[in-house]
């Protein structure tokens, strides 16, 4: 049995009186590939970013290879250094080159020395194919270009688990394949992953597992093969014959 790096247990949040997480629970085994998805203002992105505690949570527990993120006495910049995130913006440092903005947060988070941080962001901008570009600034980029090197960004901290946030709905639909490709090497190479996406075509492609949420609540968390050919729920059932005719 694989080790699990998330566990998320019966999670409740709400803004004032408004819920915006039900009683959520699921976990991701190390080296799983999970894809949240469902319709607009179902809780997903707010249930991803509790998982960094970029959102506080008032019920239940989540815990990130074995550390509590509710837990007061949790470091929070030490697990997030951990848990590489990419937004749906990309949050890059505009005033920065590329390769500059690799560098910042392995230097100052990681300790690493500069040099160290130098090459280790040029490997992975050249493993996204964006080496030639390190001394460009974000501005002179494309979408997809950015997004591209938000995830090189992610990955120069090693982290544990990658967790992505619509992470191809802010680009151009020619530039969404880039970045997907990008995923898919990820998640062959055994990366633990959570994607919240309307990508069907990459959530077919690599997801173990899809949790489907509506309303603030999981309705399915099943294996990807049954969620698309055997979805349980009617919500389920409407929002794959809408997404999946285009």
């Amino acid at each position: 049995m694989s080790k699990t790096m998330i566990e998320i247990d019966k999670v409740s949040k709400h803004y004032g009186s408004f819920q915006v997480l039900t009683d959520c629970s699921t976990s991701i085994a190390k080296g799983e590939v999970v894809v949240v998805c469902g319709p607009s203002g179902s809780g997903k992105s707010t249930l991803i970013k509790c998982v960094n505690a970029l959102e506080p949570f008032q019920a239940g527990s989540i815990s990130v290879d074995g550390v509590a993120v509710g837990d007061s006495k949790t470091d929070l910049p030490k697990l997030r250094s951990r848990v590489g995130m990419v937004f749906q913006h990309f949050e890059l440092f505009p005033h920065l080159s590329i390769i500059d903005n690799l560098k910042i947060a392995q230097i100052k988070v990681l300790g690493r020395d500069k040099d160290e941080a130098h090459d280790k962001g040029m490997k992975l901008l050249d493993r996204v194919g964006l080496k030639a570009h390190a001394l460009k600034h974000p501005g002179q980029l494309s979408g997809g270009q950015q997004q591209r090197v938000a995830i090189a960004r992610a990955l120069s901290m090693d982290p544990i688990v990658m967790l992505f946030d619509e992470p191809t709905s802010a680009l151009d639909p020619e530039m969404v394949g880039e970045v997907l490709d990008v995923m898919v090497e990820l998640a062959k190479e055994g990366m633990t992953m959570m994607c919240v996406t309307h990508e069907m075509g990459f959530a077919r492609k690599v997801a173990d597992r899809v949790v489907f949420m509506d309303a603030g609540r999981i309705v399915e968390d099943d294996a990807k093969d049954a969620f698309f050919d055997r979805p349980r729920s009617e919500r389920a059932q409407s929002f794959l014959a809408k997404i999946l005719q285009h």
